[in-house]
């Protein structure tokens, strides 16, 4: 199963869907298992429980398992949020050291870029808010060329704005990585729906080979199953869903620069931090 075909079927889909195959595939074992409770008599329920249980066990390894990816990874993307929050708001105070023109524009790329960056994970338009970041990173890097070679400029200064701006570009590689690529491998999906089949089909047949009656206990199995599955999904995609990753961080960080930075024509001394825009560690 590809994860990208995963994320064309949305959670409450997902969660329809394991709810179904889940309830289908209980109800095929049940039936199963009152048909060998009739035709061979001497098959024992005890054996058959153990085998049950060691399935079940089995499953709960590797939902386990693939909750504690997911987790990790989505905490791992709000990390990522925060830390680009911080390389753009040093990128931002460094860049008002730097000589006009340049100083104007950069800081109008970088407030664009802000916006880009918010706006597109709010409106999940990823693949444009990727290509528009891509574009303003080399914008931003064509305006670090013209500074440097600016005869205003002090080498210290642009060296400093360099660092940061290598650092915002370095963040959004890393942001890309972590919440587009390094997913919940495809083979995990196939190997954890297999396997929560098997082990619904197994349920059912324990159930009917007993020769009871059907449980309501086999709803809240069900249901129980399609709610784990569907909260691994959510933090699997981090965007979308119930719980997803808040850009709270950038959001302050886009309040503060529109507030623009005093007005000053003089550049701000080395020792002197500007302090309009928060720095978050």
């Amino acid at each position: 199963m590809d994860t990208e075909l995963l994320d064309l079927i949305p959670l409450w889909g997902l969660f329809l869907a394991v709810c179904t195959f889940a309830g289908l595939a209980l109800e095929a074992g049940y039936h199963f298992g009152r048909w060998r409770h009739q035709q061979v008599a001497e098959e024992k329920e005890t054996p058959v429980g153990a085998m049950v249980a060691a399935i079940l066990g089995l499953l709960a390894f590797l939902l386990a398992f693939t909750f504690g990816l997911a987790a990790n990874r989505f905490d791992t993307r709000r990390e990522a949020v925060l830390d680009e929050a911080n390389a753009i708001g040093t990128t931002y105070l460094r860049a008002r050291l730097l000589p006009e023109p340049q100083r104007t524009e950069i800081l109008r790329l970088l407030r664009e870029y802000v916006d880009v960056r918010v706006t597109g994970i709010q409106e999940l338009r990823i693949p444009e808010t990727v290509a528009r970041s891509a574009e303003l990173h080399e914008a931003l890097w064509q305006q670090a060329l013209e500074a440097s070679r600016n005869p205003d400029s002090i080498a210290v200064m642009t060296s400093l704005f360099f660092q940061s701006l290598n650092d915002l570009i370095d963040l959004h590689g890393k942001r890309v990585q972590y919440g587009l690529r390094n997913r919940i491998s495809g083979s995990i999906w196939v190997v954890l729906f297999a396997l929560a089949l098997i082990s619904m089909l197994a349920v059912g047949y324990q159930s009917g080979l007993s020769g009871t009656r059907r449980s309501p206990a086999m709803s809240g199995l069900v249901l129980a199953f399609a709610g784990v599955m569907f909260l691994i999904a959510d933090l699997d995609r981090g965007s979308e869903g119930f719980l997803t990753v808040s850009q709270q961080a950038l959001i302050d960080l886009q309040h503060a620069m529109e507030q623009g930075p005093p007005t000053s024509s003089a550049t701000p001394p080395l020792n002197k931090q500007p302090t309009s825009i928060p720095h978050q560690d």
